[in-house]
């Protein structure tokens, strides 16, 4: 595909390098980044940093308006009875229920993403990909999530792949781009790299582990895979650009281990909405049930918490 010391072009017209990666020594890190243990009085700002990170999403052929807005009303105010208890980041919706969400949010901070561009195969023409983010865009998302054209990517042609992200930054105006790598599909954590690169050259304001439709996606090597390539495209360029791991992340604890990966890797800085997130379904539930726990002793159970 490429050597394993590679330059690609960026939009302004430079390059950046991507190197190889030592996985047996990305593996040990990442496993001794996990055995870092949050205290108990660091741990209620852990769970409200992950709170506030989280884009709460509903990709099911089923939504409606009033499921949309349910799940609106969730991200605003996670924990009716806590009011301490922050928004979250963003809800993340199918195109059509953009406008329902945009309009359950109106006066808030929570952001509304979609996906858009032929999620989740990105197996379109680049014309009717860009219609898609268009029209997410025109209906009132402020963030859009795509895919990496895979297909183009596995089979070498970096240069259709890299094009079609410019194209879709380009049709996101003023709205932040994430790139969904799809990292389970790519092979090696050499290609995770070197995508991610890729990604960040075209103009991704995020770089996103999955889909959330297929397993072991954001598993701990590859965050820190990832959060390492975020690292050498700054050091390289200067441009600040967000992490977003979605796939698989179900539980406070796991919560916790990325946000140790990304501050150990990228500093604290990036422990914000601005630059990182969790994208999941289950995971709220989980740390509201953390949160409770602190303030009680004990659990209250799955009942305490609305079901997503």
């Amino acid at each position: 595909m490429m050597n394993s010391t590679a330059f690609l072009p960026t939009t302004d017209g430079g390059s950046v390098r991507t190197t190889p990666v030592d996985a047996v020594a990305l593996e040990a890190r990442a496993a001794a980044l996990c055995t870092r243990s949050i205290k108990t009085t660091s741990k209620r700002a852990a769970l409200h940093t992950t709170i506030r990170c989280i884009d709460l999403t509903t990709l099911e052929g089923i939504d409606t308006p009033g499921k949309v807005a349910s799940l609106c009303q969730k991200a605003i105010r996670p924990d009716p009875a806590n009011p301490t208890i922050p928004s979250v980041a963003a809800v993340c919706v199918y195109p059509e229920m953009v406008e329902h969400a945009v309009t359950s949010v109106s006066g808030t901070t929570v952001v509304v993403a979609s996906v858009a561009g032929a999620f989740p195969a990105g197996m379109s023409t680049p014309a009717v990909r860009v219609a898609d983010i268009a029209d997410a865009v025109g209906r009132g998302a402020g963030e859009i999530d795509i895919v990496l054209n895979r297909s183009a990517f596995m089979s070498g042609d970096l240069r259709r792949a890299y094009d079609e992200i410019v194209a879709a930054k380009e049709a996101c105006g003023t709205a932040h781009l994430k790139v969904i790598l799809e990292t389970g599909e790519l092979g090696s954590y050499e290609q995770v790299r070197r995508a991610s690169m890729l990604a960040m050259a075209a103009g991704a304001d995020f770089i996103k582990t999955s889909t959330g439709k297929i397993p072991k996606a954001a598993t701990h090597p590859m965050v820190l895979n990832m959060a390492e390539a975020i690292r050498d495209y700054a050091d390289q360029t200067g441009v600040i650009v967000g992490l977003k791991g979605a796939g698989g992340i179900r539980t406070a604890k796991q919560a916790w281990h990325h946000l140790v990966i990304v501050g150990e890797t990228l500093g604290s800085d990036w422990l914000t909405p601005e630059r990182f997130r969790l994208g999941a379904s289950s995971l709220l539930n989980d740390v509201l049930m953390q949160i409770q726990k602190l303030d009680t002793g004990h659990y209250s159970g799955p009942n305490y918490v609305t079901v997503d």
